[in-house]
C-alpha cells in the first residue's frame, strides 16, 4: 500500500507568478507570462525548482514520487503544444470544463510528435533521487477535447492520431527511467458521452505495446477552477477496459461513494484521500486513516495506492506539504495495523 502523488506540486513564488496562476483557468496554450525568470535562465531555475519539489516528497514520506511538473504553465500545455501540426500563433478557442471559452492549440495538419518532449525531464528527476518515480503525460481524449480541429474535423481521429504520438513519448519516459507512466484523463468525466464513443480506444492505443507500469488517472479537474462538482463519476467503470494497470481516481473531497472500485478486480486502484480543495485543512492523521480504511472495504491492501485526490499546484506549499506528512503518516498507520 505504498502512498504517492498524482502529478504536481506547488511551484515556488521566485519561478512562477502564483497570483497570475491562480487567478485564470489552466493555460491550453503557452503562457510564458507566468514565468519570473528570464528565458536564458529559466531551465537552470525550473531544474532548482524541482529539487525542492523532490526533496519535499522524500521528506514527507511519499513512497513514489513526481518532479512536481515544475516545468509546467498546466498539466497538459507542455506536450500539447510540442506537437507538429498545431499552430500555436494562431490559437483557436474551445469550451472548458466550466462552460467558458479558452484559447486552445489550433490543429492545422497530421498530428506528429517530433521529438521526445518530457524525456529529459525524467533522466532529471532519475538522477536525483532513488525513490520510485511517476511521469505524467495528458491523455489523448482529453487534449482532443483541448483543442480546436480545423484538418481532421472528426473528433475521434484527432483523438487517435494524439494517441499515436502519446504511445511514442510513453515508450522514451520508460526508457528513461520511469517507474510508472501516467495519462492525464479528466475530459472523460466533462464529456462523458463522448467518452463513451471513443475514449476507451483512444487510450488504448496510447498504451499500445507498452509494458511498463501504466496508470490512468481520472477526476473532476483541480479543485481551485472547478467548483460545481457532481458526487459521482459519470464515466468510471468503463476504465477496466483499458490496458493501463492502474486507475486512478479521486475521492476525498467529493465523498465518492467507493464501491465502484469493486469493478476493477484485475487493477490495481489509486484513491485520492486528501482533499485539496481551497478552504481544507491540513487533515488530522485519523481523518486519513478513515478514507483508507473505507478504501480498503473495498479494495484489498495489495491492489491499493493511496494518494492526494488530483494534483497540488495550486496551494500553498505549506500546506501541500503538511497534508503529504498525513498522508504518508496515516498510510504508516493502517499498515501496521493490517
Amino acid at each position: 500500500m505504498p502512498t504517492t502523488v498524482v502529478g504536481s506540486y506547488p511551484q515556488p513564488e521566485w519561478l512562477v507568478d502564483r497570483q497570475m496562476l491562480g487567478s485564470r483557468l489552466p493555460p491550453r496554450t503557452r503562457a510564458l507570462e507566468i514565468w519570473r525568470v528570464a528565458p536564458d535562465l529559466l531551465e537552470q531555475a525550473q531544474d532548482d525548482a524541482t529539487i525542492v519539489a523532490i526533496r519535499d516528497m522524500e521528506r514527507a514520506g511519499i513512497d513514489i514520487i513526481t518532479d512536481g511538473e515544475v516545468r509546467r504553465e498546466s498539466y497538459s500545455n507542455r506536450f500539447a503544444t510540442a506537437l507538429d501540426g498545431v499552430d500555436l500563433d494562431n490559437p483557436g478557442t474551445a469550451l472548458d470544463r466550466t462552460g467558458h471559452p479558452n484559447p486552445v492549440p489550433r490543429v492545422v495538419g497530421p498530428i506528429r510528435r517530433r521529438r521526445p518532449v518530457e524525456k529529459r525531464d525524467v533522466e532529471f528527476l532519475r538522477a536525483h533521487t532513488d525513490h520510485p518515480i511517476k511521469a505524467t503525460l495528458p491523455g489523448p481524449f482529453t487534449m482532443s477535447q483541448q483543442a480546436q480541429d480545423d484538418h481532421y474535423h472528426d473528433e475521434e481521429a484527432l483523438a487517435m492520431a494524439l494517441a499515436a504520438a502519446v504511445n511514442e513519448e510513453v515508450r522514451d519516459l520508460f526508457a528513461a527511467g520511469a517507474d510508472v507512466v501516467q495519462l492525464d484523463e479528466p475530459y472523460l468525466q466533462a464529456r462523458a458521452e463522448k467518452a463513451a464513443r471513443f475514449a476507451i480506444r483512444a487510450i488504448n492505443r496510447a498504451l499500445e505495446g507498452i509494458n511498463g507500469n501504466t496508470a490512468l488517472h481520472t477526476c473532476f479537474g483541480y479543485a481551485h477552477i472547478v467548483h460545481n462538482r457532481p458526487n459521482g463519476y459519470p464515466f468510471l467503470e468503463q476504465l477496466a477496459d483499458t490496458t493501463a494497470r492502474q486507475i486512478s481516481l479521486e475521492s476525498a473531497q467529493q465523498k465518492v461513494d467507493l464501491g465502484v472500485l469493486k469493478s476493477f478486480r484485475e487493477k490495481t486502484l489509486v484513491v485520492g484521500v486528501i482533499d485539496l480543495s481551497d478552504e481544507s485543512p491540513v487533515e488530522e492523521v485519523e481523518t486519513v486513516v478513515g478514507r483508507i480504511k473505507n478504501a480498503l472495504r473495498f479494495v484489498d491492501a495489495e491492489r491499493l495506492v493511496v494518494a492526494p485526490d488530483c494534483g497540488m499546484k495550486y496551494l500553498p506549499r505549506e500546506k501541500a506539504f503538511g497534508k503529504l506528512t498525513a498522508l504518508t503518516q496515516a498510510a504508516a498507520q493502517v499498515r501496521a495495523e493490517l
